[in-house]
């Protein structure tokens, strides 16, 4: 079963504030989907975002030292 959240939710895992969390939804740069017109985030594809990030940010500092 999928762990899905609000934007709420996940603002406040994230540390963001709910309006940043509707700006990058709407952008595409998080992964969500609205049900009418509230958005949902299935905390999975959240947390493979944030490791794939993490991923690509060491990798960088790597190649630069």
């Amino acid at each position: 079963m999928a762990n899905i959240v609000t934007a709420k939710e996940l603002g406040q895992f994230l540390k963001l504030s709910e309006s940043t969390i509707y700006k990058l939804a709407a952008a595409g740069e998080i992964p969500g989907f609205k049900i009418g017109d509230s958005w949902r985030f299935d905390m999975d594809e959240v947390m493979r975002l944030i490791r794939k990030a993490k991923r690509e940010s060491d990798k960088r500092a790597r190649n630069m030292n």
